[in-house]
């Protein structure tokens, strides 16, 4: 398609009907609104920047920004010679069938937006229009010219021996692991990591894993699925409360240690010594975004402290895309051969090609620099939802903010969050309820995903927040 509406009739936009100040923002809705009631369909070119501008009577400045923060939505795309064309109209979230797992406890609901289009900030998602696709693009046409017949068939289910030996000295660097290639297992995410885990622990005749509380509720609803019932061990400022995780009993635990979910505390110094001296079989760690810090130093991982009692789990869904499937265990090595006989069987090894791929990015420095150019991203639309916030609810304590892809925003004690977000879904912003991922009793709060909306929708969905929150 090569479609251009010329001159004024363009939307019909009227300069006339444009706010005196904020013309960008009008001018991003405009669009935004056309490309989301199929006006502008995929395929479809957008007026030239200088053309617009001129029609409209602004400075073309305002027209190239607003193409700009399309294309960090990921709903248009320009290239040289041949303009800003339009990729894809938003889809609207939708009701999916209530599940219930063997543990008999409800999947969590994702509730719809409204129709029109909506905000959604859920937590845990990534800025999906951040996918470094050029980038992808030419090491995947590297990789398939350079491929031996043998790297196209099953492979190794531990994974492909190129790969683990990129991520072996990148854990090292990044996340101060101390590990060999041979001992990695590539896994489709930290979900699976979780499932394999799950499963030999039920193979050795345990039933209870500790979880954190608040927590994260889709990683609890994976494990009950493997048949494992989750003990809630309450959560403060320091982390998890040891000291209330051995009174549970559980042989196991499930942690997110570097930057807890939902809350984003830290596991303190004592908190880890005292995990370090607890007499259980197995820590999880899940370490979901620790790539993303913007006003803390690092905090390493806790895998290196007592590799032969912790697993380590990563992935790639949160620095690329959770589409792409791709993650990796780092367990104690006589659990290691269990582990992979499962994985075999379960599907015979995650695909080669992407491995490859992801392996020749971890090599040439790529995928570093790709974070660094997304954790700027990320800072800035934190920093727009977090002022926005201090500004219209100054008595809201927020925390969380140090890392990340979302904030937590705490209610006053008689608020019920449940009923807050459900008129915010009905507003057209999405979030979670703190007490969603909650099974212990525990205050009220919002947890805002901030990672996959530019810094003008952040502050329409904070003004929303804020004046029902108000």
């Amino acid at each position: 398609m090569d479609q251009m509406a010329p001159g004024a009739d363009f939307l019909q936009l009227d300069p006339a009907s444009a706010p005196a100040r904020g013309l960008t923002d009008w001018l991003v809705d405009a669009l935004r609104g056309a490309i989301a009631d199929g006006r502008l369909t995929p395929g479809v070119r957008l007026p030239a920047t200088r053309i617009l501008a001129d029609e409209l009577a602004v400075s073309r400045g305002v027209v190239v920004e607003a193409y700009r923060r399309l294309a960090d939505e990921g709903l248009v795309s320009g290239r040289t010679g041949g303009g800003t064309r339009v990729l894809a109209r938003p889809v609207q979230p939708s009701r999916p069938t209530r599940t219930v797992p063997p543990s008999g406890r409800p999947r969590l609901p994702r509730p719809r937006l409204p129709i029109g289009q909506g905000i959604d900030l859920s937590p845990g998602v990534p800025d999906l229009s951040a996918f470094p696709r050029s980038t992808w693009l030419r090491a995947e046409r590297a990789v398939l010219a350079e491929a031996s017949p043998e790297d196209l068939g099953y492979g190794d289910p531990r994974g492909h021996p190129r790969l683990r030996d990129a991520l072996a000295p990148w854990l090292g660097r990044t996340r101060g692991l101390r590990v060999d290639p041979d001992d990695i297992l590539v896994v489709a995410g930290v979900a699976q990591a979780a499932a394999l885990l799950a499963q030999q622990l039920q193979r050795e005749g345990l039933d209870t894993i500790a979880v954190e509380d608040p927590g994260s509720r889709g990683a609890v609803e994976e494990l009950e699925y493997w048949g494992l019932r989750a003990a809630p061990v309450p959560v403060d400022d320091e982390g998890i409360q040891v000291r209330v995780l051995a009174e549970t009993g559980a042989p196991a635990v499930f942690l997110t240690p570097a930057h807890q979910f939902p809350t984003g505390v830290v596991l303190g110094p004592q908190r880890r010594r005292e995990l370090l001296a607890w007499d259980g079989e197995l820590v999880i760690e899940d370490d979901y975004d620790a790539e993303y810090r913007y006003d803390r130093a690092p905090v390493p991982a806790l895998h290196p402290s007592a590799p032969d009692r912790i697993a380590y789990a990563g992935s790639t869904s949160k620095s690329l895309a959770p589409a792409l499937r791709l993650g990796w265990l780092v367990a104690p090595r006589r659990r290691h051969p269990d582990l992979v006989a499962a994985k075999h069987a379960t599907d015979l090894g995650s695909p080669t090609v992407p491995q490859l791929v992801l392996a020749r990015l971890l090599e040439s420095g790529e995928y570093d620099r790709h974070i660094r150019l997304v954790r700027a991203r990320h800072r800035a639309r934190r920093d727009a939802l977090l002022e926005t916030l201090a500004a219209a609810l100054p008595a809201a304590r927020v925390t969380g903010v140090a890392a990340g892809l979302h904030l937590l925003a705490m209610l006053p004690d008689a608020v019920d969050d449940v009923a807050v977000a459900d008129e915010l879904r009905d507003a057209g912003v999405l979030v979670h309820p703190l007490s969603w991922h909650r099974r212990l009793p525990g205050p009220p709060g919002l947890v805002l995903g901030y990672a996959s909306h530019p810094p003008d929708r952040l502050r329409a969905a904070g003004a929303v927040i804020a004046r029902i929150v108000g």
